[in-house]
């Protein structure tokens, strides 16, 4: 296993544990006590994860860009209440929509109503939102559950032969010069394959996330149509993504 994959693999158990052990991860990836502690390192450097006795926690337990196991988080909840009603400025009656995973998108999920649109999710709770709302139309791609979200090449395939007509796009991080990133590469081919389909593209990010960086990029700003964010990006931020030009939607 390479050092990416493995940063990638250690990414993955913290999203779900919220901290780890050196002995634990030895074990699970099958490399030294040695090795763990020099990916730790790294992963620190990138401001990933915080180096404790014996082990690591995530450097930001509210910025998963995809939800825990257990239950949606809450955290920034009004941020997230801000930016699901400036989506719905962009959204239409009939219109043919994709809801990337997370737990942004599942505000806007909620905030639909039963307003006649064609919802594309693969997040298991934004399923059960959805499922209910008698005129939403719910498409669900196949594969994998990985913690929230179904995943792997079946849906990946399946959405590169839909027409969708706008997508809203998760992230952890959002960054002039590293676009959107997220912590582990389980998702990406999945969001790619959103924004290769959709006539538009919206990434939709709470202001925290302006800035910062995670692991892997999966899009670069110039591929989106806009970002969508609360109200408490700073001015002087939210001047900087426009005069590299991007808009920027509050």
């Amino acid at each position: 296993m390479n050092h990416l994959r493995r940063y990638e693999s250690i990414m993955e158990v913290l999203l779900t544990q919220k901290e780890v052990t050196v002995a634990e991860l030895s074990e699970k990836l099958n490399v030294t006590g040695k090795t763990i502690r020099e990916d730790l390192t790294k992963l620190e450097e990138q401001g990933l994860v915080r180096r404790v006795h014996g082990g690591a926690v995530l450097a930001n337990n509210d910025q998963f860009g995809i939800l825990p196991v257990k239950e949606p988080l809450v955290k920034h909840a009004d941020e997230k209440t801000d930016i699901a009603e400036t989506a719905l400025r962009f959204i239409s009656k009939n219109d043919i929509i994709a809801l990337d995973g997370g737990s942004t998108t599942l505000e806007i999920a909620k905030r639909l109503g039963d307003l006649p649109v064609t919802v594309i999710t693969n997040d298991v709770y934004m399923i059960s939102e959805l499922a209910a709302k008698e005129n939403v139309r719910l498409v669900v791609p196949g594969g994998y559950r990985v913690r929230n979200v179904l995943a792997g090449p079946e849906a990946v395939a399946y959405v590169r032969g839909l027409n969708i007509n706008k997508a809203f796009i998760s992230a952890t991080g959002v960054h002039l010069e590293y676009g959107l990133s997220v912590y582990t590469g389980d998702l990406i081919d999945f969001k790619q394959a959103l924004m290769a389909t959709a006539r538009e593209c919206y990434g939709v990010a709470d202001h925290h996330k302006f800035g910062h960086s995670a692991l892997r990029t999966f899009a670069r700003l110039s591929e989106l149509t806009a970002l969508i964010t609360d109200k408490g990006l700073p001015a002087e931020t939210a001047a900087a993504f426009r005069e590299a030009g991007v808009r920027v939607e509050q």
